[in-house]
């Protein structure tokens, strides 16, 4: 067998063990990414449950306060005393879940960037 000839099938089985370990990088960056957008779904799917729990929570308490200050108000300024204060308390609930729900956004955008950056890039 001449040199050129043994040249020739010592870099086709180079190129062979490239493509081989090239191809199982991939595969295992394919898997990471796989495993991760898993990982996010999930945290979301816990993070709504909690969020759906301490939603009815609150709302079932604000519900029960309000319905004790209606039993207990006797004239309309009263009433009108009462809705102020409920209304207040609902603007701030409202003010706390969306900064809350805000912040939870950063935080998956921060989470999914990361995710999509952690891939080579081909």
């Amino acid at each position: 067998m001449t040199e050129s000839a043994r040249f020739h099938d010592v870099t086709a089985e180079l190129a062979e063990s490239n493509a081989i370990a090239r191809l199982g990088e991939a595969n295992k960056h394919a898997m990471d990414f796989l495993f991760g957008a898993q990982r996010i779904f999930l945290e979301e799917v816990v993070f709504m449950n909690d969020e759906l729990l301490e939603r009815f929570r609150t709302e079932s308490h604000l519900f029960a306060e309000y319905i004790s200050k209606l039993a207990g108000s006797h004239s309309v300024k009263d009433l009108r005393t009462m809705c102020q204060e409920c209304g207040q308390h609902q603007l701030d609930f409202i003010r706390r879940d969306c900064e809350r729900i805000f912040k939870h956004g950063e935080r998956l955008i921060e989470t999914t960037s990361k995710l999509v950056d952690s891939r080579p890039r081909i």
